[in-house]
């Protein structure tokens, strides 16, 4: 993780648990605190969804906002089904303006 990263996990004023959710609905809860959110505030989601992997990014894309941090990891909790082996995090800042 670089410098800049950290400072945005040190600066991360919402939060998603989107885990054991399936698309679209990841997004769309991420849609709705993009909404709630300020210009330059962080984004944290944590998702199980493979989808995400493709989604999110698009999306930041899409609309303009920052995709930070993609990252992912064996889910400590995960069960056997095919959406939770993963733990996927990312960290998006909403665009100013």
């Amino acid at each position: 993780m670089t410098q800049a990263n950290n400072a945005a996990d040190q600066h991360i004023e919402h939060h998603l648990d989107t885990q054991g959710l399936i698309c679209p609905e990841p997004v769309m809860l991420l849609h709705r605190a993009i909404r709630k959110a300020d210009g330059g505030e962080y984004i944290e989601i944590l998702a199980t969804d493979p989808a995400t992997t493709r989604d999110i990014p698009n999306f930041c894309r899409h609309l303009g906002h920052t995709l930070v941090e993609k990252s992912e990891q064996d889910n400590p909790n995960g069960r056997s089904d095919n959406h939770t082996d993963t733990l996927y995090r990312y960290v998006v800042q909403k665009k100013q303006g």
